[in-house]
This record gives C-alpha cells, sequence and structure tokens, in this order.
C-alpha cells in the first residue's frame, strides 16, 4: 500500500501513544475520502502486528512483517463490505468474533481493520459492543470513516476518535505536481478543491478519462449558454456517474453565484474562469440560486430514488433551465 508524506505526523502522533502505553484499542480515524486513512492505518497495523519494532518503524523483516506484505497474515483481519453488498452483515462480526476468541497464530497482536465503519448495520455494530468492550490481550481495532454522524452513538463511544484532516494545499499541491509530469496549478487548484483538498481523490479526478469528461461538460455549457439551447448538456450529464456530473455542474453555479457577489477569491473552478463569468454575465442571482437548488434537488434523487429514468429526469431539468434562462427576469 502507498504511504503518502502528509500522513507522517498523524502516525508519529498515534505509534507514540502506543509505544507510552496511552494507545487505545479501538481507534477510529474520521478522515474525508482520498486523505489516505487506509493507508494510515495499514501503518499503524503493521507496526503493532511486528514482532521487532524499531523505533516508530515495523521492522519489515520479521515472520509478522513478511507475512503482512504478502497479505497472508493470519492475525490481520479486514472486515469490508462483501460484494454486491451496501452493509457489513451482523452474520459477518459474528465469525470475526468467534476467530478472535481464539490465540493468535503467531503469538502476537491481533488486529482488526474496519475500513467502512459506517457501513456496518445497526445489529452489526451493536454484536461488535461487546468485543470493543471487552477485547481479549493484545487486540486492537482500527475503523475508519467518513461519515461520523452516520455511525451508531454507542459503537464510537468505544472508541478513540482521530481526525485525519486534509494536508495544506501547498503539500497537497508538490504532491500532485510530482505525481503528473506538467500538471498546470490551475488544474491542480481546481481539483484539490472539487475534492475539498483530499489529494488522492485529486489525482484520481485529474485521469484524463475522468479529466475530459469534466473538460466536455464545461465546453457544453458554455454553448448552451451562447447559444440557447441547454438541451445540447444532455450527452456530457447521462452518464454513469450523472451525480458526479451534476457536482462539478453545481460548482460551477456556485462559482457564477460567487462572482456576482464579489467573491471570485473563493471561485472552486480555478481553470474555467470563462465559463463561470458566463454564468454570472447570462442569468440573475435569482435565477442562479433557483437552478442551483433544482440541481440539488436532481442529484439527491437519482442518488437516492430507484429505477429512475436518469435520462428523463435530467432532460425535464435541462428544459426547466431553458425556460428560465429565457423569461424576461434575466
Amino acid at each position: 500500500m502507498n504511504w503518502y508524506p502528509w500522513l507522517n505526523e498523524a502516525y508519529r502522533q498515534l505509534i507514540s501513544a502506543y509505544q507510552a502505553g496511552r494507545g487505545h484499542h479501538a481507534l477510529l480515524i474520521h478522515s474525508m475520502k482520498g486523505n489516505g486513512a487506509d493507508a494510515l492505518s495499514y501503518g499503524i497495523s503493521r507496526w503493532l502486528i511486528c514482532q521487532n519494532r524499531d523505533g516508530l518503524k515495523s521492522c519489515g523483516e520479521c515472520h509478522s512483517c513478511r507475512l503482512m506484505l504478502a497479505g497472508t497474515h493470519p492475525d490481520y483481519h479486514v472486515l469490508e463490505v462483501e460484494k454486491g453488498k451496501a452493509t457489513i452483515s451482523v452474520d459477518a462480526v459474528r465469525k470475526l468474533t468467534e476467530t478472535l476468541s481464539g490465540h493468535a497464530q503467531q503469538s502476537g497482536a491481533k488486529v482488526v481493520s474496519i475500513p467502512n465503519a459506517q457501513a456496518l448495520t445497526d445489529a452489526a455494530a451493536n454484536a461488535l459492543l461487546k468485543t470493543l468492550e471487552e477485547p481479549s490481550s493484545q487486540t486492537y481495532f482500527l475503523l475508519g470513516c467518513e461519515k461520523i454522524e452516520s455511525m451508531l452513538a454507542t459503537l464510537r463511544s468505544r472508541c478513540l476518535t482521530h481526525f485525519l484532516p486534509s494536508p495544506d494545499q501547498q503539500v497537497a499541491l508538490y504532491w500532485l505536481q510530482k505525481q503528473l509530469t506538467g500538471l498546470s496549478v490551475d488544474d491542480a487548484i481546481t481539483a484539490l478543491r472539487l475534492c475539498q483538498g483530499a489529494p488522492i481523490a485529486a489525482l484520481q479526478l485529474l485521469e484524463p478519462a475522468q479529466w475530459q469528461r469534466r473538460q466536455l461538460l464545461c465546453s457544453e455549457l458554455e454553448s448552451s449558454l451562447q447559444n440557447k439551447d441547454f438541451l445540447r448538456l444532455l450527452p456530457a450529464l447521462n452518464t454513469d456517474n450523472a451525480p458526479e456530473c451534476i457536482s462539478w455542474l453545481l460548482g460551477l453555479l456556485s462559482d457564477g453565484i460567487k462572482l456576482q457577489q464579489k467573491a471570485g477569491q473563493f471561485l472552486v473552478n480555478q481553470d474555467k474562469i470563462a465559463c463561470v463569468t458566463a454564468l454570472a454575465t447570462s442569468m440573475s442571482s435569482s435565477q442562479l440560486l433557483d437552478v442551483y437548488s433544482q440541481w440539488q434537488g436532481c442529484r439527491h434523487q437519482l442518488l437516492t430514488v430507484p429505477a429512475l429514468n436518469q435520462e428523463l429526469i435530467l432532460a425535464n431539468q435541462l428544459l426547466h433551465w431553458e425556460a428560465l434562462f429565457a423569461s424576461p427576469s434575466r
């Protein structure tokens, strides 16, 4: 698993606590997706399970380290959402707790990683509580979550929560530009802001196919404004990941509102100033707010209501925008 430089301080802080005997047996790492929480959790797991630790580092040479590197350590357990499902079931937790009741096969620590703890059903979370309250000797739980409020409160209360923030923008920019040769500062800043500062998520967004989809959407939006033909946006929006495309559109609309309010220094889409300016100058504040609210509702509907006719919903939304754009209040 890759390691990221902005994790060093959090890793040092957490491992030092374990060295001093203050480390909690149940650690909950709260972080936005794309900040490297999984890598941090894995690094801590390797240290906990290492049989010959070298200060803050795992040795990388002992039998446990070799098993971890091979992905075959019998005392390292990962509890994840099964393929084709959206949650972690109570049966999966019961199977895990039964396994943990035995002795460690390598006579060291037992480590459980639950990278998406918010996916635990209430029944699964409750089944995990007793084990968290009374773990066997040298048994550690490393949980991860993005939306801490969606976790069962009783489960959260049994854990020590560590918040992993997005790194400083300059650190993230430097890292991104090392990953992608020739990356412009405007593109890098835009990608980071679209991903709330999470560098790994920004790197994924900057992958050519994904970035080109966003570029196409912005280009079609400019043409739509110029030609007063918003249906031409339909192919750019009606994709396998329409909610993400709508999120890009919402970001542009939000920037248009900021520009109208003389808050241009807070624009997210630094690489698309011309498109944002076109929005701000071609529509009134009330129209932009109306369109923004409607696209928010459209995105929520696509994410939460199953078996919808996505193309029909998007087309209807675009026609409404076109009618609003042509209204006298503009």
